[in-house]
């Protein structure tokens, strides 16, 4: 197994620099990861950076809370796009969701994915703050809403990716949409009990270790 091919390197700290973002494109083309993972602010950057390398450019939208106008998430994601974005991770509006307001919630992945067009569009469900119940119901609508895959979670809140619920989201979404799953996965060990469980991609900040220990 290539585990390089399933990871999504990921810098999204508020304090990372261009430096840090620069040594993230290299490492990605080196070690031939799936992606970059930045904030969108980066995002012609690392476009430019990783052209005709076959890294895509990986961007967080609505990030990390998930709770600002579906507009505004739009918007972020169509300029993303413009700039050479490759694939778009979305939060979730988790109020809405814990309200049982799945018409917003639908509506609100569902602008997003016009917005990214033919890029892949993820869906991050933050799963620590949700019961197993609001997990497949957040997992349906966003596939309902035309996703491209679901991702677990932002690595900004309460807790990460956790096998159980990796398997509990491929199992609702079936084998068309796939399933990342990112926070907190930092060995060798952890990314392969995630992918046993049915995930297709991982994110993670500590990549190199992980395709280090792999060899």
């Amino acid at each position: 197994m290539n585990i390089a091919s399933y990871i999504d390197h990921t810098v999204l700290a508020a304090n990372a620099t261009q430096e840090k973002i620069e040594k993230l494109c290299a490492e990605a083309k080196e070690w031939k990861f799936a992606s970059v993972c930045v904030n969108t602010c980066w995002t012609r950057f690392c476009a430019e950076q990783l052209k005709g390398t076959g890294v895509n450019v990986c961007v967080v939208v609505g990030f990390p809370l998930g709770a600002m106008c579906t507009k505004a998430k739009a918007y972020e994601a169509a300029c993303a796009v413009a700039d050479g974005a490759d694939e778009v991770d979305m939060v979730i509006n988790i109020g809405w969701l814990k309200d049982g307001k799945n018409d917003l919630v639908e509506n609100d992945i569902r602008e997003v994915k016009k917005a990214c067009g033919d890029k892949h569009l993820k869906v991050i469900i933050e799963a620590c703050l949700l019961t197993d119940e609001e997990k497949v119901r957040a997992c349906e609508l966003s596939v309902k809403a035309g996703a491209d895959f679901v991702k677990t979670s932002t690595g900004f809140s309460t807790g990460g990716a956790k096998a159980e619920d990796v398997a509990l989201m491929r199992k609702t979404v079936g084998s068309k949409v796939g399933v990342k799953a990112a926070g907190g996965i930092r060995t060798y060990e952890d990314a392969l009990k995630m992918i046993e469980a049915g995930a297709n991609r991982l994110g993670c900040s500590a990549g190199i270790a992980i395709v280090t220990a792999a060899k």
